[in-house]
């Protein structure tokens, strides 16, 4: 018999091998890179599937019993979820991977013993922080089990090849190992002391402690957390058993408010925030009207009911009839062409912007303008500290005028553009621009999403009156009802 030729059988057999091949294994084939991608694609599926089913633990954490878990993130982090109260969320590391936080309950018998043992108490912090330490390892020792066997089991499932799936399982294991030595790298142990809140937690301001020794224990108050549902006008009030917020008495608290445009629920949120974080003064920074016509000026009268000195300054949306009307109010302090008054412990001297840009019979005079204005409130700051009285905080509507006092004094404020931002000018001065805490008014509604509600509470030593800290406090706008409380503290 005439003998098969072998290339022939060997093609024959390789097409009948092909056919029994899945779909991905036999398109991998042809196509290198298809092949790298899909094992990337199997291991990433298969440590996440782990990671899910058992890549958490239960850790004690002093007298709480918490859960904590891996969980696949872009930019890292740790998220503490307090049910019911909220999250909060630390800027912790940078790495591929989250920690994630649950605190489940109260243990009722570890609580109990520190009531019996208030000594117990100075040494819970060491407590806490070995608990944590415990979990963390339990936890990284249960994902990498998690993270490879899912990955091995996927990719087996997929390939039907031991050593494609053994191959998969390695790649998870260095990834995860990638992930780790990133977030050891980028471990941030400061970002504790400026986390972001969440939820019913967000109104649980934070206690800053004097220059030598900022203090960051964030105590709940008992109740009256504002919130915006419909119509921008109905709040929270929220009753809470948690302990009562005591202040620091080392610390000066300045609420800073700008552009709250004829909104009436502006007035229930800065009350609300006076008597929560226990406000020294108020800072407002202009555009408090819209129009600035004499029927708003009734618009006003809250502001006698504050029970704080308020500390103003004109805005390119208030008139001068506007300012008249503020300068007969008791306990109003209104900042003009460099004026200097001291409200609160704290010495201020402000500009009024020099445009009023709803009267569209008068040309504006644009960025000059501010800058003339700014230069002029800088000479009034320089006047007061040849004279042996310096000025704590430069006040100004618009941030082209607030720049102009760069090394006159250390903290401008400002607002104008609804967006919060902070800054250090070139010459040392922080300027600090708040948002709308009017949620930009009637303007809320124009866009695509409502406009948040925003306001700022700055922390002075009482000594220096020097910024330490401050809290920027963020509510949902028109229709929604979020509200977020973010700490920075001013770093030297």
């Amino acid at each position: 018999m005439p003998r098969v030729p072998a290339a022939p059988l060997r093609r024959r057999n390789r097409t009948t091998e092909d056919r029994r091949l899945p779909f991905l294994a036999l398109a991998a084939r042809r196509r290198p890179w298809l092949r790298a991608l899909g094992l990337v694609t199997v291991v990433l599926t298969g440590a996440w599937l782990g990671l899910l089913v058992v890549g958490n633990v239960r850790a004690p954490v002093g007298p709480m019993d918490t859960t904590m878990a891996l969980r696949p993130s872009l930019s890292g982090g740790t998220k503490i979820n307090v049910s019911p109260l909220g999250a909060l969320t630390l800027d912790s590391h940078v790495a591929p991977l989250r920690l994630d936080v649950d605190v489940d309950q109260l243990d009722p018998v570890r609580a109990q013993a520190l009531v019996d043992h208030p000594e117990r108490l100075s040494g819970l912090q060491q407590e806490v922080t070995d608990d944590i330490e415990h979990g963390t390892l339990d936890l990284a020792l249960r994902s990498t089990v998690a993270v490879v066997t899912g990955a091995t089991v996927l990719g087996l499932a997929v390939y039907r090849r031991p050593r494609r799936a053994l191959a998969a399982g390695g790649l998870a294991l260095a990834l995860l190992a990638a992930s780790g030595i990133s977030a050891y790298a980028t471990w941030n142990p400061r970002s504790v002391l400026e986390p972001r809140f969440s939820g019913l937690l967000s109104s649980a301001p934070s206690v800053v402690g004097n220059a030598r020794s900022i203090v960051s224990e964030f105590d709940v108050y008992q109740k009256e957390l504002a919130r915006l549902v419909t119509n921008v006008t109905k709040l929270y009030d929220v009753a809470s058993t948690l302990p009562a917020y005591q202040p620091d008495p080392s610390t000066i608290r300045v609420l800073h408010v700008s552009d709250i445009h004829l909104n009436p629920a502006s007035w229930k949120i800065i009350e609300s925030l006076v008597t929560q974080y226990k406000v020294s003064v108020i800072v407002d920074s202009g555009d408090t009207m819209d129009h600035g016509t004499a029927a708003e000026n009734g618009f006003l009268d809250p502001i006698e009911d504050l029970g704080v000195p308020y500390v103003w300054v004109r805005g390119n949306h208030d008139s001068q009839a506007t300012q008249r009307y503020l300068e007969h109010m008791k306990n109003v302090h209104v900042l003009d062409d460099g004026r200097a008054a001291t409200a609160g412990g704290v010495r201020f001297a402000g500009m009024g912007d020099p445009q009023f840009t709803p009267d569209r019979s008068r040309p504006t005079g644009g960025d000059a303008a501010e800058r003339l204005a700014g230069a002029r409130l800088a000479s009034a700051l320089r006047d007061q500290r040849a004279k042996g009285t310096p000025v704590d905080i430069a006040v100004a509507h618009e941030p082209v005028a607030a720049q102009e006092t760069d090394g006159t004094v250390p903290l401008v404020l400002c607002g104008h553009l609804h967006t919060e931002g902070s800054k250090i000018l070139p010459l040392g001065t922080r300027l600090r621009r708040e948002g709308s805490t009017g949620g930009s008014g009637l303007r809320a509604v124009e866009g695509q999403y409502p406009a948040p509600v925003e306001a700022s509470i700055l922390y002075l030593d009482r000594d220096t009156r020097r910024l330490q800290a401050w809290d920027e406090i963020e509510l949902g706008g028109l229709g929604r009802t979020t509200a977020e409380v973010s700490r920075h503290l001013a770093k030297k």
